[in-house]
């Protein structure tokens, strides 16, 4: 075995391999032919690396020659840049998803400048975004509330205890919920956070999410409350209580699954099942509708609900950090970009860039300026960030 490699991520590290990738010829080619027959036992992380190099340039096919040799020299001063800074390492910890994430987010390629604010000409298309003040996430349990400012995962146990830790440095601590008040989740925009109830069932919060629920589920049956926002929930079985989602338009009930509940204000309300069955009731009718594993249903105004096939696991990604779109129209992956970062873009009724569409994986770094680079390759736009403020543009 190569004393250089041992496991994908040091494939991602080497300068060869990425000009390998990035930008082939017949050495290199010849090269790396080699050196898996020399080391076969290599073979399967150099696939592994592969993919996920792949899989985080995404439309690769679509990319300059020019635009490739910028995206190689990008991707390895960001890698020097954090050996410099001693953190490659944490960075690398979190596995597949940081080091496509290290490979997608940092393209630039001429899409993101600092500068003076643009000057909006007359036939000039702009979209305005502006960075709002961060707000606290609140967990209110009768008349005490506890408010913590970074994600969070609250575990409740069969005994009505709850341990919260915090995410970004894995803090945990014990605190008192009342055992006969309805509790209430209240997740800014911005913020999210991961809710264990105490029958085992795993409940996953986005950003801008008000839930209520109870400590212990003492009633014949499991119901919660999404007043508003967007849950994924695991829900735990139970042949004698089923489980109950309300929501103002229509309340789903379990039948043992995995499900995606969406009640933003400014989007369609719909329910997206991934694994087993759900029923849906309309508040206003008692006619129950079912879906089956990738399929959508979206309330209608008219108090209708209307099913179609879908990928499930495009409207269920956010959870594990990134946003996957399909021709997905640019409002609404602003929409969605805003709500998880606590942007407000502020769009002007005659430009066409709401027209644009936008498709591949986002992944949701912890910067803004990866995340929105990334929209603008895939838009084809560009963008120029000045204090608070995030200014896209037609990219001519």
């Amino acid at each position: 075995m190569s004393d250089f490699y041992s496991r994908y991520t040091d494939f991602l590290k080497d300068e060869k391999f990425l000009r390998w990738q990035l930008l082939p010829d017949e050495t290199l080619d010849e090269y790396w032919k080699d050196f898996i027959r020399e080391n076969p036992e290599l073979n399967k992380e150099i696939q592994h690396a592969i993919a996920d190099l792949k899989a985080a340039v995404l439309n690769k096919n679509i990319l300059s020659d020019s635009d490739r040799l910028e995206l190689f020299h990008r991707i390895q001063s960001t890698i020097n840049e954090k050996r410099r800074k001693n953190n490659f390492r944490r960075i690398l910890q979190y596995g597949t998803a940081a080091c496509a994430a290290i490979a997608l987010l940092i393209i630039g390629l001429n899409y993101f400048n600092f500068g003076e604010k643009p000057q909006k000409a007359d036939n000039q298309e702009l979209i305005v975004g502006n960075l709002l003040q961060s707000e606290d996430i609140q967990l209110i349990s009768g008349e005490k509330s506890h408010e913590y400012q970074n994600d969070i995962e609250v575990k409740i146990d069969e005994k009505g205890r709850a341990k919260v830790m915090q995410k970004e440095n894995n803090e945990q601590e014990q605190i008192d919920i009342s055992t006969t008040a309805v509790n209430k989740m209240i997740v800014p925009y911005g913020k999210r956070t991961q809710l264990n109830l105490s029958d085992g069932t795993k409940i996953w919060l986005n950003s801008g999410s008000v839930l209520e629920f109870p400590t212990q589920f003492a009633g014949k049956n499991r119901e919660i409350r999404l007043s508003s926002g967007e849950i994924y929930l695991e829900v735990a079985p139970d042949k004698n209580k089923s489980f109950i989602v309300h929501t103002s338009d229509f309340n789903v009930k379990v039948y043992g699954t995995k499900f995606n509940v969406s009640m933003y204000n400014d989007s369609p309300h719909y329910v997206v099942l991934v694994e087993g069955s759900v029923g849906l009731k309309s508040t206003t009718k008692s006619t129950e509708i079912k879906l089956s594993p990738n399929e959508q249903v979206i309330y209608g105004e008219n108090g209708m609900f209307n099913k179609r096939a879908v990928d499930a696991t495009e409207f269920v990604s956010w959870k594990n950090g990134y946003l996957s779109f399909d021709k997905t129209p640019m409002t609404e992956v602003l929409k969605q970009i805003g709500r998880y970062y606590n942007l407000s873009f502020n769009f002007d009724q005659d430009t066409n860039l709401q027209k644009r569409t936008c498709s591949g994986k986002i992944y949701l770094s912890d910067d803004i300026d990866n995340v929105m680079t990334t929209i603008a390759l895939l838009s084809s736009t560009r963008y120029i960030k000045q204090n608070e403020q995030i200014y896209i543009l037609n990219e001519k």
